[in-house]
């Protein structure tokens, strides 16, 4: 069914629209309010792509975090000058062809997503034959494994004393031109055949493959989008803020984006959106409980999922997505 030009052009207006905010918080806003804000459209980055994965394709991943760690390492290597990265590796020198590579930051983004789309091709071929819980705990080894070798890579990674004084080039601009790219390129993916196929195999891999669906192909194609957009994400967090180490990227991170999509809803974009604009004001207005009670800030967002997972199974929206039409339809009812 092909969209109405009413909701094409609503859409384009939305996007200028949001854009001329962004322009005008960009340049009004405090430091503090345009980290919240970035890190807004990062999560959203991150929870979409893995809702990708989990939600509308059905396969148990926590890979995420690696994927970032991927992604964040390469944009900062590729960022930094050759000057930078001599001060920084002062241990052992970085390997000479990457100590002389400096290269603009989008650029750096799209190798970084691509070389994290490789990794998750390197990760999904010998484990997306799995199911369920063995899926889940193999991609978070293959997760963990990353970060161990990042940690002993030293002439390419710094090690354990990670890197600093990356350029600060995420602004709001770059974080959500990419937020609405990867919302766009998913919405568009699950609504096409491909995307169908792999909410078919999600339902019943079964009656999927019965009907001619190649369970395999289908299922990399969702891992490598996702771990693309995982990489990009992960280079957006590199880039603003400007210091990674292995540490930075633990397993506690892919289920912090776990959690936004379970809340938002598995298999809901819009839900997947807006849960993680709240989990991230959240994560940094909520930090004074940790100065009453240590680890009390985790402790809320645990009992929050607890609730949901009690009384909302389905999250916020339930796999139900915003769309113009039903935006209409809701306000002619509210007119009559």
């Amino acid at each position: 069914m092909k969209p109405k030009p009413i909701n094409f052009f609503l859409s384009i207006g939305a996007v200028v629209l949001l854009f001329v905010i962004l322009f005008f918080a960009q340049h009004g806003l405090d430091a503090y309010k345009l980290r919240i804000l970035n890190l807004c459209a990062i999560y959203t980055i991150l929870a979409v792509s893995m809702n990708l994965i989990n939600g509308f394709t059905g396969q148990f991943s926590l890979g995420h975090a690696g994927f970032m760690a991927v992604g964040a390492y390469v944009t900062a290597i590729l960022t930094l000058s050759p000057e930078q990265k001599k001060v920084i590796y002062f241990i052992e020198p970085i390997i000479p062809f990457l100590g002389n590579l400096c290269l603009p930051f989008f650029p750096a983004l799209l190798i970084a997503g691509l070389v994290s789309a490789f990794f998750g091709l390197l990760i999904g071929v010998p484990t997306l034959r799995l199911k369920g819980d063995y899926l889940a705990i193999a991609t978070l080894g293959f997760s963990e494994i990353i970060r161990v070798v990042f940690t002993n890579i030293v002439t390419i990674t710094n090690g354990a004393l990670g890197l600093k004084n990356i350029p600060e080039y995420t602004n709001l601009y770059w974080s959500w031109g990419w937020a609405i790219f990867t919302v766009f390129f998913i919405k568009r993916l699950v609504n096409s055949s491909y995307g169908r196929a792999m909410m078919g195999i999600r339902d019943n891999e079964v009656a999927a493959e019965a009907m001619g669906v190649n369970l395999f192909s289908h299922k990399i194609m969702a891992f490598l989008v996702g771990s693309f957009f995982a990489g990009v994400g992960g280079g957006l967090l590199a880039n603003l803020i400007t210091t990674i180490d292995p540490k930075t990227f633990m397993p506690f991170l892919t289920y912090q984006i776990l959690m936004i999509i379970v809340v938002g809803g598995l298999g809901s974009i819009s839900g997947s959106v807006i849960a993680a604009c709240i989990f991230a004001w959240m994560m940094e207005n909520l930090r004074f409980l940790d100065n009453v009670v240590p680890g009390m800030r985790m402790v809320f967002f645990s009992v929050i999922l607890l609730l949901v997972i009690l009384f909302a199974r389905k999250g916020l929206m339930g796999g139900k997505e915003f769309t113009w039409d039903w935006i209409v339809n809701r306000t002619q009812k509210q007119r009559i």
